[in-house]
């Protein structure tokens, strides 16, 4: 892929040998759960209701309209910490703006897709990243393959974890967000919608951290210390989301990231130019908790937690091949965040 085009995404390719199994994924919204993991429980007192909601069947956005609407609140005055799939099972906190007046029982507000399970008032608005991450129930249907190298990737995940990719939900069906974003960054479209904006400034951001980290793995340097890298807290190398200031790798590290910048120089330039800084990402996506079973010889079982940030798909990607039924809509929002 060169940097004046980006119609179709490359294939990233896996730390780990290819299982050559498939399944089916999110065959029901059932067998898709997922539950965030809050950064802190709401206080009792203050401005904002939060409230605990599972949904089923419903985006994120969706939800939070609904519940503007039936609060007579403008949608700017909900928050919630981050997108979560539709075709699942999920459950995650919103807050509402309601600085005066009585507080009203959204627990008695009924619809179809989602659930108000309790509320409670807090002193602060959840913003996108207020979250641990989030703890998955996956249930894969349809499994074909060799199940005992699924079981060597298996183990080996839970081990030494996965790659950290951003997943294909960060990018657009088919991968259009990047193209999109290539065009509003050369300025071949104006896009006016800041949602939009974002989605696109994302999506492109993505796309150069992916190539960082495919580069590293396609050279055996996958999960290993390369001189120059910058460390996280849990002691991992990082990779670029990149931006303006000063890139702080150095050595080989920084030569490698370099390159791949040079080949999307436009998308790297326009960055910098919209306003965004640099920043890092962890190249290892690391399991908590990691357990599996087989309740039946074709479907396999999975629990795991992810810290924010991180798509629970690029663990799936290590283990097997997963496809899920044509649901597309061209009317349903591209996702940002990871569930």
């Amino acid at each position: 892929m060169n940097d004046a085009q980006y119609t179709t995404l490359p294939q990233w390719p896996n730390a780990y040998p290819a299982s050559g199994a498939g399944a089916t994924l999110k065959y029901l919204n059932e067998d898709f759960i997922v539950t965030e993991l809050p950064l802190q429980s709401p206080c009792g007192e203050g401005e904002h209701l939060w409230l605990d909601i599972e949904k089923n069947g419903a985006n994120t956005a969706f939800v939070a309209q609904q519940l503007a609407e039936a609060a007579r609140v403008q949608e700017v005055d909900v928050g919630y910490a981050g997108l979560k799939d539709r075709y699942a099972i999920t459950r995650q906190w919103f807050s509402l703006y309601l600085p005066k007046g009585e507080t009203p029982d959204l627990t008695l507000l009924q619809h179809p897709e989602f659930k108000v399970l309790s509320q409670r008032r807090h002193v602060k608005k959840l913003r996108p990243g207020d979250l641990q991450g989030n703890r998955f129930r996956i249930v894969l249907r349809e499994v074909i393959g060799d199940r005992d190298a699924i079981e060597a990737n298996l183990k080996a995940v839970a081990s030494d974890g996965a790659p950290n990719y951003f997943g294909a939900q960060r990018f657009g069906h088919g991968g259009g967000n990047v193209e999109q974003g290539r065009a509003m960054l050369a300025r071949e479209i104006r896009v006016r919608n800041p949602k939009k904006k974002g989605i696109y400034l994302s999506a492109v951001r993505s796309l150069v951290f992916n190539d960082v980290l495919a580069l590293r793995i396609q050279n055996g340097l996958w999960g290993k210390t390369l001189p120059g890298d910058v460390m996280d807290e849990a002691g991992r190398p990082t990779g670029p989301l990149w931006g303006r200031g000063r890139v702080i790798t150095t050595d080989q590290a920084q030569a490698l990231e370099n390159g791949v910048a040079q080949r999307h120089a436009t998308l790297c330039e326009g960055m910098e130019y919209a306003g965004l800084d640099q920043e890092r990402r962890a190249l290892v996506a690391s399991p908590g908790q990691m357990s599996w079973e087989w309740p039946q010889a074709n479907q396999l079982v999975l629990t795991f937690s992810l810290p924010a940030g991180t798509y629970a798909t690029s663990v799936l990607n290590e283990l097997l091949h997963t496809t899920e039924p044509d649901r597309y809509s061209e009317n349903e929002p591209a996702a940002a965040e990871p569930q």
